[in-house]
């Protein structure tokens, strides 16, 4: 199967847009800083244009028919043909994570080094776009990003964090600020609720918190001005109460998801460009467009008054970096990179807004704007099946179908055939290209300020039993019974060192739907593996709120992510290097919810899955005692 994961030349031209800021040559006054900061990410998002395309054990592996082979590099902003007729190739960020440390040593002692200085004293870099025009790189320039890079090529089999603790450790608790905090005014909300309330989750023990850094309130007033003012106030509380902070990186639009409470658009400048070209937001097969967060088939065309969205998200993170220097690597500990809508990495497939998706639903494919479909055709015709790219599977049904009830998801469906899996290669590999993108530019931006870059994944659970997994596939993770869609997930935020976040870690397979085959537990372990397997830490979320001891107990039993391909184990496994508790309000406060989570942050903390009811009790009570009037405060200010 042929996967290009970018927009061809020839389909770029045919949008009318700019073929040099498609394919990423855009410049701008901060190039030599954004050059640095590319190097300093370790990483190149590459994009291989070629004639076939296989899998074999998680690993890429490509076929050439005889000639060169297409590959775009955004971040190095260049474009090179090669062959392996050709002589030495550089190797690529692929190449050297797959490496033995030994191997990898003998490398930066010298060897590899020499060998791609000589090859690059012996030629200019040429990239011709669209037979029109040549950008010429100086080889000085390729020497300086060169030597940056040797010494960062070194991928992260196993990544360090401030909150690791080992494989007998704890787990450190955060929980989840409301997401009105700050208001659309840019003020801080209920400060003296938020006051009691942190100063009770101090005393429980728990760890820190996280906060969504929206795009749509701190960019309203146009582009490349931010304010950051409630943001600051907001952090300095916390800070003040001895807490740590996560910080979501929040590009998508708050409100019509699961658990949203509150409404907060994308930028109203952006909200312009949407409407002047709709294009550049998800659509799906009825032509409805979903402005919760821009298509990625736009990621690096300048459609936001002459920025790819991928530079807009980066300079808003670089104005994130540059306000709170300080406070990075102490207070705030951890960026989580948005990556799609509700922040997660996947297409919004199921979005409940205005009543399109109700759970178990299959959600349908996001792939109809003009740009995404002029990459699938773009597909097709590289691969000489020119009508496959007319638009997705027809006969993939509705939001609120069950895979039963559709040709392309039922069991011998034509999601098994020769077109089924060229569709979903293309579909998640357009996926993984935009992680690609965005988390290269989130660890380039943040490398060095001592803060971790982390990235979210959806626990789409629901049919996770039958053999299509068709809420996966729609969600854009190409995972069925037969094929490990996680492991290219795990392997592509490894390449980055990027911790991933996962979901629904609360779920028990029994409390869900039976006839739905809602498999969460299996869904869990099998994202565990691959996590395990490429050499990443796991963090976890619950997916919904629940404030009872059955859920809590849930957690405290997978956060030891003592599982394997088997099933649960006792073997001794690096547990999740932190736990994200979804999440603070008025019910985590009232008495018998706080009694439940009191000893659970405490297990969490110190590492144990059991304790004797008796001491359990005994110190929940003492604790529950000694802070009633506080909680009670925090409970009633946050109702208020």
């Amino acid at each position: 199967m042929t996967s290009i994961a970018c927009l061809s030349s020839s389909a770029v031209a045919a949008l009318g847009v700019s073929q040099r800021a498609g394919l990423g040559f855009e410049c701008s006054s901060s190039q030599q800083q954004q050059q640095t900061e590319a190097s300093c990410s370790n990483r190149s998002s590459s994009f291989v244009l070629q004639k076939s395309w296989q899998r074999r054990g998680g690993r890429d592996q490509q076929r050439q028919d005889g000639g060169g082979v297409a590959v775009f590099c955004s971040d190095a902003r260049r474009a090179t043909s090669s062959s392996s007729s050709r002589g030495f190739a550089p190797p690529s960020a692929d190449d050297w994570w797959r490496r033995s440390p030994q191997q990898q040593e003998e490398a930066a002692a010298g060897n590899d080094n020499s060998r791609i200085m000589d090859h690059l004293h012996s030629s200019l870099v040429a990239a011709e776009i669209g037979g029109r025009e040549s950008i010429l790189v100086e080889k000085s320039s390729w020497q300086q990003q060169l030597q940056q890079a040797a010494a960062l090529w070194q991928e992260y089999p196993f990544l360090e964090t401030p909150t690791s603790r080992g494989t007998s450790g704890g787990v450190p608790v955060f929980v989840m600020l409301p997401l009105d905090s700050v208001n659309m005014n840019n003020t801080l909300n209920r400060r003296r609720a938020l006051n009691a309330s942190l100063m009770a989750l101090k005393s429980a023990g728990v760890e820190g918190v996280m906060l969504d850094v929206w795009w749509g309130i701190v960019e309203r007033d146009g582009p490349r001005i931010y304010n950051w003012s409630a943001y600051k106030e907001l952090i300095d509380l916390v800070r003040s109460h001895g807490l740590k902070v996560q910080a979501v990186m929040s590009f998508h639009k708050c409100g019509g998801n699961v658990g949203d409470s509150c409404t907060v658009p994308l930028p109203p400048w952006v909200m312009e460009e949407v409407e002047r070209n709709p294009d550049i937001v998800y659509t799906d097969k009825a032509g409805r467009r979903n402005p919760e967060y821009l298509s990625l088939g736009c990621d690096t065309l300048p459609v936001l008054k002459g920025r790819s969205p991928v530079q807009v998200y980066t300079d808003f993170m670089r104005s994130f970096r540059d306000t709170f220097a300080n406070l990075l690597g102490d207070v705030i500990i951890e960026i989580q990179c948005g990556l799609g809508p509700a922040g997660e990495l996947r297409y919004p497939s199921y979005p409940e807004s205005e009543g399109k998706w109700r759970f178990p639903g299959i959600g349908e494919f996001q792939c109809y704007d003009k740009y995404m479909l002029a990459s699938l055709k773009a597909n097709a015709h590289a691969l000489g099946k020119p009508h496959w790219g007319l638009g997705g599977p027809h006969d993939a049904g509705h939001y609120n179908q069950w895979p039963e009830d559709t040709s392309f998801f039922s069991r011998d469906g034509s999601w098994k055939s020769d077109y089924g899996q060229f569709f979903m290669e293309w579909y998640s590999e357009m996926l993984l290209a935009h992680g690609e993108r965005v988390l290269a530019a989130a660890t380039g931006v943040f490398c060095g300020t001592g803060a971790i870059v982390s990235g979210k994944v959806a626990g789409i659970h629901w049919h996770y039993g039958t053999r299509s997994h068709a809420a996966e596939l729609t969600a854009g993770y190409y995972n069925t019974r037969t094929r490990d869609g996680y492991a290219p997930i795990a392997q592509m935020f490894a390449k980055h060192g990027v911790t991933l976040n996962f979901t629904c870690i609360e779920m028990r397979d029994f409390e869900q739907p039976s006839d739905a085959l809602c498999c969460p537990e299996s869904l869990v372990r099998q994202v565990a593996v691959a996590t395990r397997k490429a050499g990443i830490r796991m963090a976890g979320e619950n997916a919904l709120p629940r404030f009872d001891k059955y859920a809590h107990d849930q957690v405290v039993s997978k956060s030891r992510l003592r599982m394997n391909e088997m099933g649960d184990t006792d073997g001794e496994f690096e547990p999740m290097c932190a736990f994200t508790f979804l999440r603070m309000g008025e019910n985590l406060f009232y008495s018998e919810n706080w009694r439940q989570f009191v000893p659970f942050v405490r297990h969490m903390e110190e590492g144990r899955t059991f304790q004797p009811w008796e001491e359990e009790a005994h110190s929940a009570e003492t604790h529950v005692h000694a802070t009633g009037p506080l909680v009670q405060e925090a409970a009633s200010l946050m109702y208020h």
